[in-house]
């Protein structure tokens, strides 16, 4: 386990710890007083959002992207890591399993010169918009791919049958965020709860609707772009069938004379006209000349 004492002044502590053991989860139940049930949910990995309280105890389980690409897109944790943020009095604890962005970037920000009336619900908001725009980088990186796609198929014209593939793990990332980002607008509404200015709470909860509008638009984009690409393909097929059709219009008579003629019986009076295998050939150039002709007509 890594623990820290990342900031402290007069007014508040921000704790972290990272890879947290079962000892250090009941050395913060007997310290702070926080709930064994509240903390285990910090192990969890595939928790979802939440907030509780408990007595002073304020407890929000966060999600943030990560930029860890998984091989299988089946769980909230496969594009995902959670923060547990627990607010006692004026103590913040941060506890996490892996290396986490938004505590390495506020980490930084937060012993700038500037920054010297710090709270520990400041600390708390702060890390929640670092949070969301985990979530918003990745709704610009994934549109960025969806858009470079998007040119392959239609400006390129490429038939890849590996974009189908890339789509359909594009849509599986996008609903999976989507699904994170609606969970988690009970935590980020919990925040008017704390001693925090309104306008910092309503730019909190202006920053999820702007994350979670991307990635509904993105959503519906996906889904279109999945439907062209298998239209097109239908076409494409369609249009392979067509020639192949048009193919079988003119040799199916031909083969079908042809056919006729090499049964071989003994009464088969045509056979033996001096001028019949001419005229035969002169019957199947008449034939391809009129389906030539019909097919031109119908522009096939």
């Amino acid at each position: 386990m890594a623990t820290e004492i990342i900031f402290r002044n007069e007014h508040c502590e921000w704790v972290d710890l990272e890879v947290a053991t079962d000892k250090d989860l009941e050395f913060l139940h007997h310290q702070y007083g926080i709930n064994s049930l509240l903390l285990e949910d910090t192990g969890d990995p595939n928790h979802l959002p939440k907030f509780e309280q408990d007595g002073n105890v304020k407890f929000f389980l966060m999600r943030e992207n990560t930029e860890l690409e998984r091989q299988n897109l089946n769980t909230i944790s496969d594009i995902s890591t959670k923060l547990s943020v627990f607010l006692v009095n004026e103590t913040v604890i941060t506890v996490h399993r892996m290396k986490n962005r938004s505590i390495y970037d506020l980490k930084k920000e937060i012993q700038l010169p500037e920054n010297k009336e710090v709270s520990a619900d400041r600390i708390a908001l702060n890390l929640a918009l670092k949070v969301l725009k985990s979530f918003d980088d990745e709704s610009q990186s994934l549109l960025e791919t969806m858009d470079n796609l998007e040119n392959e198929i239609f400006l390129k014209n490429s038939n890849n049958t590996n974009q189908i593939r890339r789509l359909y793990k594009l849509k599986r990332k996008s609903g999976l965020n989507t699904r994170i980002l609606n969970i988690s607008a009970v935590w980020v509404d919990k925040f008017k709860t704390l001693q925090l200015d309104e306008t910092s709470v309503t730019d909190l909860n202006d920053k999820l609707k702007d994350v979670i509008a991307d990635f509904d638009h993105l959503n519906a984009q996906v889904t279109n772009l999945i439907s062209m690409y298998l239209a097109m393909s239908d076409q494409r097929a369609n249009q392979v069938m067509k020639v192949l059709s048009i193919y079988a219009m003119y040799f199916f008579p031909l083969t079908f004379i042809a056919g006729i003629y090499g049964m071989n019986f003994d009464n088969m009076p045509e056979l033996h006209f001096k001028s019949s295998y001419f005229v035969t050939l002169g019957v199947m150039a008449l034939i391809s000349i009129i389906t030539f002709l019909y097919v031109r007509k119908k522009r096939w």
